[in-house]
């Protein structure tokens, strides 16, 4: 690592859903590529929460199930842990896509008592509405084209139920998100990197109203309009001068560039778990942040993958 003048570590916590997480947590995306070594799976997660991981992020549709069920057998009941999900789709098995849109309130509220019993619990920490306002993703055609009130009223009600603590929002739009917000939302999650910044005005209202942001496809995606950030070339000359990869860049400039930012990353390999938990002792000077802040230019859309 270089001697250049350092800021603060990025690391720390931020509360989410009243609860104090550290921003850095675990993903459980990848977990069911794991799905012929389930010990395997368990073992990742048992060593996250061992090294601090108090913010796991899951959904029922991971493997149909499988991710969910690998938390179930992983924690303890003495883990304080928080476990984020979501509903808005449900698993396709077999299909050209492995999920489908599940956008209707009946459908919702499937969704939540779906990850109630994979999860083994009585009530959900936090459940994030996947809306699908803005892509990347499939787009909602048909009767999957459902107002967002009618189903911020079906998340409340679930809530006011005891089923879940919290709400949060997913590929959402600025203006879903303002319209959203007296329903007592806690966090957002969209598509966003250091080389994809589409919706930087929306983290910005979420830092105006203390809301986390949770940004998926952190280190960009094989998809043109997200690029990959460890292809970067302003990455690659911090990471060589910081003595650290490029991943742990891109991550490090996520936790340097908002306090509201939490990062998610996954991964199958305890190696590489510990390799993204070590990214919040990763500081990054002014100039090195201001060079990565130039990669992309804030605005625009991320379209949608499918079309109609």
């Amino acid at each position: 690592m270089s001697d250049v003048s350092i800021a603060p570590s990025p690391g720390g916590t931020f509360t989410l859903a009243g609860r104090a997480v550290a921003r850095i947590g675990f993903g459980a995306g990848q977990l069911p590529r794991l799905c012929n070594d389930p010990d395997a799976a368990v073992a990742l997660v048992r060593r996250a929460v061992e090294l601090g991981v108090n913010h796991l992020d899951t959904a029922q549709f991971y493997g149909d199930g499988f991710a969910n069920e690998i938390l179930r057998a992983a924690l303890r009941a003495d883990d304080d842990v928080l476990v984020a999900t979501k509903v808005g789709a449900e698993p396709n098995p077999g299909g050209p896509i492995p999920l489908r849109l599940a956008q209707r309130p009946e459908q919702l509220r499937a969704g939540v008592e779906a990850n109630l019993r994979s999860l083994g619990v009585d009530r959900l920490d936090l459940v994030n509405l996947r809306r699908l306002d803005v892509g990347p993703g499939i787009r909602a055609t048909g009767d999957q084209v459902v107002d967002l009130d009618d189903q911020l009223a079906t998340m409340v009600a679930l809530r006011d139920e005891g089923l879940i603590g919290a709400i949060g929002l997913s590929a959402v739009s600025r203006e879903s998100l303002v319209r959203a917000l007296p329903a007592g939302i806690v966090c957002v999650q969209n598509a966003y990197s250091l080389a994809s910044r589409a919706y930087e005005g929306l983290l910005e209202v979420c830092l105006e109203h203390g809301l986390a942001w949770v940004p998926f496809y952190p280190l960009g995606g094989t998809f043109a309009m997200m690029p990959k950030v460890v292809e970067q070339p302003a990455v690659a000359r911090a990471a060589e001068r910081l003595g650290a990869s490029p991943s742990e860049v891109g991550q490090a400039w996520l936790l340097a560039h908002a306090p509201n930012v939490l990062v998610i990353s996954g991964t199958t390999s305890p190696a590489h778990l510990e390799q993204n938990l070590a990214v919040g002792s990763l500081a990054l000077d002014s100039e090195t942040i201001a060079e990565l802040d130039a990669v992309a230019e804030p605005g625009g859309t991320i379209p949608f993958l499918q079309r109609d």
